[in-house]
């Protein structure tokens, strides 16, 4: 599962890239630079999660928190992409609900470096 993280990052990158260019040239001001961004921040952060998380929070938090970036930027930047650029959304609440899965990704990642401290 730790190595799937690195594939999903070139995925999210490669993706936020692609969506970056489209906000800026094919439909500015549409909502497209959000998606992008939060792709590339989350494609920058999970190598970080699964180069680092293992050793320090465990691999089974490492595949949680990186599965929620993965999910969460897929519900969100998906929603988001294919209402601006096809017309009609994944299904209704996608976007806040992916947006709602990075959040609780985050405090995860928090909380379980916080347990981490306390173990030792």
């Amino acid at each position: 599962m730790i190595a799937a993280l690195i594939v999903f990052a070139g995925l999210m990158g490669a993706a936020g890239v692609a969506l970056a260019a489209a906000a800026a040239h094919a439909a500015p001001g549409q909502g497209l630079d959000a998606a992008a961004w939060l792709l590339l921040i989350h494609a920058a952060a999970l190598p970080g999660i699964a180069a680092n998380t293992p050793q320090t929070l465990g691999t089974t938090s490492a595949a949680l928190v990186g599965a929620g970036f993965i999910a969460g930027c897929a519900l969100f930047s998906g929603d988001v992409a294919l209402k601006v650029l096809a017309g009609h959304r994944l299904f209704p609440m996608a976007a806040p609900t992916g947006g709602t899965i990075l959040i609780l990704s985050w405090l995860a990642l928090a909380v379980f470096a916080v347990l981490a401290l306390r173990g030792r």
